[in-house]
């Protein structure tokens, strides 16, 4: 089943984060770009102190734990959320159950 899953997300092309069970590490904004037999291979990056590395590493299926995906995300800080006036009509959620107590 994780053989599949994992063949799913290559054909996604998403970002992933995979925890290798051998190494207990995790391999964080991976992309998955092929399985062949029992081997994963794997692109990503990691800041080192004054370069980006990229790295492409082959892993095997069984020294995989884990593997999550990011669904969503909000920006933090002075970020002026969008209001209900600025989504179109048709997006709109209205109150099905107007207040009955109008001030």
């Amino acid at each position: 089943m994780l053989h599949r899953k994992i063949y799913q997300l290559c054909c996604d092309g998403r970002e992933v984060c995979i925890f290798l069970r051998d190494q207990q590490r995790w391999i964080e904004r991976a992309r998955i770009l092929d399985i062949e037999g029992d081997l994963v291979t794997l692109r990503y990056e990691t800041d080192e102190e004054d370069e980006v590395c990229s790295w492409e590493e082959m892993v095997r299926l069984e020294s995989i734990g884990a593997v999550t995906q990011k669904l969503a995300s909000v920006p933090r800080g002075n970020v002026e959320p969008l209001m209900t006036e600025d989504c179109p009509e048709a997006e709109r959620i209205h109150n099905r159950f107007p207040d009955s107590n109008p001030e």
